[in-house]
């Protein structure tokens, strides 16, 4: 025994295609025509209906518009642990300290390193003394 009652005959199709044409959204036409939001949905798609947009998607496009980038405005004088993350440190520049540590403005000497030494060569000249250059 078959339910008449549900089935897809070309009246319920075309108005189907009507609502679909209409924009209405699948669970209001599922609504509309008394059954479910999933046959709706896989009737359009065996019918080759266009898709819908997510309404997840739509909401979020919709509402965030594309900022323009800004230049970042550094204050002048940042706390020192916000300062002290923007040095720029690398194996293979000489990570000589500059100033105090515990200030605003201390950095690095940043110059080419002589192979195998942390240091530039006028740092390494300092750091690296033998008890009998100081006689």
């Amino acid at each position: 025994m078959t339910d008449t009652a549900n089935a897809w005959t070309e009246e319920r199709l075309a108005e189907l295609r009507k609502l679909w044409d209409q924009g209405l959204s699948i669970s209001q036409i599922g609504d509309a025509l008394g059954v479910s939001r999933n046959a709706i949905a896989g009737k359009a798609h065996r019918m080759g209906l266009p898709k819908r947009p997510s309404p997840i998607s739509k909401s979020t496009s919709e509402t965030k518009k594309p900022a323009k980038p800004k230049a970042p405005v550094e204050p002048v004088n940042l706390p020192l642990r916000l300062e002290l993350r923007k040095l720029q440190w690398s194996r293979s520049k000489c990570c000589w300290p500059s100033g105090d540590p515990k200030l605003n403005g201390f950095s690095f000497c940043g110059d080419t390193i002589v192979p195998g030494k942390p240091y530039c060569l006028k740092h390494c000249e300092e750091a690296y003394t033998t008890s009998r250059d100081n006689r």
